[in-house]
């Protein structure tokens, strides 16, 4: 484990701080759940998107297809 892990007392203690007691049984599945999202984010974080446009600017029906079927 990295010094970065979310622990249960921490999760517990942030998930209070955002209006959400948690009862105690649950402090070691949200902790662990927080922990696995946060290394599918970092994962997303990494990937070069290069010239990808925003979201924003795509305009659904606007594609042009070059192909054959």
């Amino acid at each position: 484990m990295s010094a970065d892990d979310l622990t249960p007392p921490e999760a517990a203690r942030w998930a209070a701080r955002s209006g959400l007691p948690l009862a105690p049984e649950r402090h070691a599945g949200v902790a662990a759940t927080a922990e696995h999202i946060h290394s599918v984010v970092s994962v997303l974080r990494e990937l070069d998107f290069g010239g990808t446009p925003p979201s924003a600017a795509y305009r659904a029906g606007g594609e042009q297809h070059h192909g054959t079927v």
